[in-house]
């Protein structure tokens, strides 16, 4: 656990454009005590906003996504709030070396696909 037994719940940031995909997500993190969703924004941009504030131990984050693509946001946010940085998305397929690397490069700790069968919903 990142907050090394600490009876604190884990603070996650998550930044998601799709409203339906953020309420899957957020339900499902909600659901344990051990997380606390302490924030969303639709957009990379929005989210450094937050960060300063919001503070998270960790950010889960897509890549596709209006204004500031989650590429763009994992290398601003490595230098102005570095956390772990977790990317949930569609375009990181097995089939999708390129992007999976390039957010792997960019500072994200690990890449996790959204699933096909459900046109990408959790």
């Amino acid at each position: 656990m990142l907050n090394n037994g600490d009876s604190t719940p884990i603070r996650v940031l998550l930044v998601e454009d799709s409203l339906l995909q953020l309420h899957v997500i957020k339900a499902l993190l909600d659901a344990d005590p051990h997380i606390e969703v302490v924030g969303t924004a639709p957009n990379g941009l929005e989210a450094l906003k937050l960060l300063p504030d919001l503070k998270p131990d960790v950010i889960c984050t897509d890549y596709h996504m209006p204004v500031m693509d989650g590429l763009e946001f994992i290398e601003h946010a490595v230098n102005i709030y570095p956390c772990p940085i977790l990317v949930l998305s569609i375009s990181v397929q097995p089939n999708q070396v390129d992007n999976i690397f390039r957010m792997l490069s960019a500072g994200a700790i690990d890449v996790m696909p959204k699933p096909k069968a459900t046109g990408g919903l959790i």
